[in-house]
């Protein structure tokens, strides 16, 4: 992983710091213990589960932009072609069931880390067994093969997924997907970007590494550089597509700011 603060840049082309927030950054240099880091990784399905429990299904919107945005969604074939999608992080659907709505002839796979979560998803009311597979999957240790065909996904979706796996585990778990993409199949991701502002909120003693941090609830987040992210696909055998640097405003009435939102977001395809 690259160390975004080691450069002194502070600076990529979606978001300049000012000196304050830099300054901030540079001097947050408590790391969270060895002793407590391998505990949230033992406990991370855990802090998950407890995650869905206290929120159910209300904490995230239904993500109605993904056919806007990922183009590769679209099915421009006869209204007979059939195509096979696996999302990687389900949580409680709101990704996968507008897309089920609008593609008749979508077949998804669907997994998630929470129990919690795909039971929420087999329990929603446009759940359709003959239309989608949901199952329980640590992508970092569990075979995806064991649910779906090897090569026989078509595209797979990573929306802010990829983020909350620890970096030393991430390129495994992406060559954990590449076994289950045909050939010319794709990757879609979006996930937080380096300097997103809730990245910047975090205060000293959250720090797991450089871009890696802890929340309240004990699930963690890191937050991507485009070059970080070209990095880790290439090093799992993907050849990157196309990304680029999302940025959104997002209003805290709570506390009376517009702060910026900077997300990541590429295609990366599977070529034989």
């Amino acid at each position: 992983m690259d160390d975004a603060c080691s450069g002194q840049t502070f600076s990529h082309e979606a978001r300049t710091l000012t000196e304050a927030e830099a300054s901030k950054l540079q001097s947050d240099k408590k790391i969270v213990s060895e002793f407590k880091q391998n505990k949230l990784e033992q406990e991370a399905q855990k802090n998950w589960d407890i995650f869905y429990k206290r929120n159910t299904t209300k904490f995230f919107k239904d993500r109605h932009w993904t056919l806007r945005e990922f183009q590769e969604l679209l099915n421009d074939n006869s209204k007979d072609s059939k195509r096979v999608l696996l999302e990687v992080g389900c949580g409680v659907g709101n990704f996968m069931f507008p897309l089920l709505q609008e593609d008749s002839n979508l077949f998804i796979y669907a997994c998630d880390f929470s129990k919690r979560a795909v039971q929420f998803v087999t329990e929603h009311p446009l759940f359709d067994s003959t239309r989608c597979v949901v199952f329980l999957c640590d992508i970092t240790e569990d075979d995806l093969c064991v649910n779906v065909p090897p090569s026989s996904v078509d595209v797979v979706s990573m929306i802010f997924v990829l983020s909350a796996i620890h970096p030393d585990k991430m390129v495994l778990a992406l060559k954990n997907i590449h076994k289950v993409l045909k050939s010319g199949g794709c990757i879609l991701l979006r996930d937080y970007g380096l300097y997103d502002y809730a990245m910047l909120r975090f205060s000293s003693g959250h720090k797991l590494a450089d871009n890696f941090y802890v929340r309240q609830d004990g699930t963690r987040a890191y937050y991507f550089s485009l070059e970080t992210l070209r990095i880790l696909m290439e090093q799992a055998g993907f050849t990157v597509t196309k990304t680029t640097y999302i940025q959104r405003e997002t209003v805290n009435k709570k506390e009376g700011l517009c702060v910026p939102r900077i997300f990541v977001q590429g295609t990366f395809s599977k070529v034989s």
